[in-house]
């Protein structure tokens, strides 16, 4: 199931791509036959439940959506295989830091008092919280900026990981996997992003980057949103963020029964929005597009 799940990152809620009867048939080929009444009880024990529809949905689905899920599964189970490490990549909801309200329930004597209005002026500051999550070893790692969520933020959080995981200094590891959405500072339009990713990890690591990037409108299926964004929001539900140390220790303190272990650390450099990358720079980009889909799955690596 774990490529056809998505889920919300504000809560525990999760759901699938797949029909009861389409996971009864794909058992039935692996010689484990189980039917349908069966599956549905099992989902039900692994959190899944039953949905209605809702009308909340105005555009549509894009017509490469199935064909780029097939892609990054292959692709996952390609790095996988070989040993190399995958990274699932998203900037989480930002948050105002000061005496606001913090949605959720808390079990507590007393409802804390929080401010009526919700004021970007009477914060003490805005944190950004890009997270980086790894699926193979069920480990986080969440950058709390204080700035802005720009591509460059974005790509020198990956490189604070790859220092902190020890990844960047290994000599077994020249190659990993970023899976991330199409939108965003992580996004498949920015310039920025792609040039950061070559100058800040394929230069000054000597790494291959490949990143594959979750069709338009699937960002739910990214791998970081459901296993551990949901976790953090459900610790710190309830709980005014009246400071930067409140939010890291929330972070850090978010585990799961599976073992999830999350680092935080914040980050208070200033980043410039708007910064315009031009065709000489994206010409030095050593960068190869795939074969299919190309603009959402590409590598990059460094120059000899």
């Amino acid at each position: 199931m774990a490529n056809d799940t998505a889920g919300d990152p504000m809560s525990s809620r999760k759901w699938s791509r797949k029909s009861i009867y389409t996971v009864s048939d794909e058992m039935e080929e692996q010689n484990l036959p189980i039917c349908p009444k069966t599956v549905s009880k099992l989902l039900k024990k692994l959190a899944y439940s039953l949905k209605c529809n809702r009308k909340e949905i105005a555009e549509t689905q894009h017509a490469d959506r199935n064909q780029q899920f097939e892609i990054i599964a292959q692709t996952r189970a390609l790095f996988e295989k070989l040993g190399l490490p995958m990274a699932s990549v998203d900037m989480k909801k930002k948050e105002l830091i000061g005496n606001f309200k913090n949605a959720g329930k808390t079990w507590c004597k007393e409802s804390e008092k929080v401010s009526i209005h919700d004021f970007r002026s009477h914060a003490l500051g805005v944190a950004y919280p890009y997270g980086i999550y790894e699926p193979l070893t069920n480990r986080g790692f969440v950058v709390v900026g204080t700035s802005y969520d720009t591509p460059e933020f974005a790509v020198e959080a990956i490189a604070m990981w790859l220092k902190c995981s020890g990844v960047a200094h290994s000599s077994n590891i020249n190659h990993f996997l970023i899976l991330c959405d199409a939108g965003g500072s992580n996004g498949y339009r920015p310039r920025a992003w792609k040039y950061y990713l070559y100058q800040k990890i394929c230069q000054t690591y000597g790494m291959k980057v490949t990143v594959c990037h979750y069709p338009s409108g699937a960002s739910k299926w990214n791998p970081i949103e459901h296993r551990m964004f949901s976790f953090i929001s459900l610790n710190w539900a309830g709980t005014p963020l009246r400071s930067y140390e409140t939010m890291l220790r929330y972070i850090q303190g978010t585990t799961t029964s599976k073992g999830l272990e999350i680092e935080a650390m914040l980050h208070e450099k200033e980043y410039e929005r708007g910064i315009k990358i031009s065709d000489k720079q994206m010409q030095e980009i050593n960068i190869s597009k795939h074969e299919i889909l190309p603009q959402w799955n590409y590598t990059i690596a460094p120059n000899a």
